[in-house]
């Protein structure tokens, strides 16, 4: 199975709405994965900008 990514904040999705932005727009071409534990310390995550923690692609098509 094809996971899906939310293509306005990158986290992967499993059901029909993103948890973080509320939108339905997905996309299932992704490249890379980061798993983000801690988004307030994280380097990672204030450079792609995920706000949440969970996980993130890191390109989204």
């Amino acid at each position: 199975m094809v996971k899906k990514v939310c293509k306005r904040c990158k986290i992967f999705v499993s059901g029909d709405q993103c948890p973080i932005c509320k939108n339905s727009n997905f996309s299932e071409s992704w490249k890379g994965r980061a798993f983000i534990l801690n988004p307030e310390k994280s380097e990672i995550a204030k450079k792609i900008g995920a706000t949440a923690k969970g996980e993130y692609a890191l390109k989204v098509r």
